[in-house]
């Protein structure tokens, strides 16, 4: 029964309902939703960076790994989902596989280190 609330309505109530629970830090819950949502349109990278935030700050961090890592491998200039891997990757304890990632975030965000001019 649980899961008929988060599967429940349109795809735009779904993702309506998913923002209202990462916004009030109900992280696992927009991750339930959010879930369904990315199965049933999994080409849109807005639902699935928001999956993988969620799974980021509920502490799902092989979930977040491998859901950025379909953005990336989609769109390897997406910013944001690059510098979440990387912080993701970080938290794993994983500081060289997640350099790269970093330093490329940064530069797409037209970030520059001292000296690179």
């Amino acid at each position: 029964m649980e899961t008929m609330y988060y599967d429940h309505g349109t795809p735009a109530e779904r993702w309506e309902r998913a923002g209202m629970f990462f916004d009030a830090k109900d992280y696992a819950a927009a991750a339930r939703v959010l879930g369904g949502l990315v199965e049933e349109v999994p080409e849109q990278t807005g639902p699935r960076l928001l999956l993988a935030r969620s799974y980021y700050h509920s502490a799902q961090l092989r979930r977040a790994e491998a859901e950025l890592r379909v953005i990336v491998e989609r769109d390897p200039v997406e910013h944001y989902a690059r510098l979440m891997l990387g912080r993701t990757l970080q938290r794993q304890g994983r500081e060289d596989e997640a350099r790269p990632h970093l330093r490329l975030a940064a530069a797409l965000g037209g970030e520059f280190e001292p000296g690179e001019d």
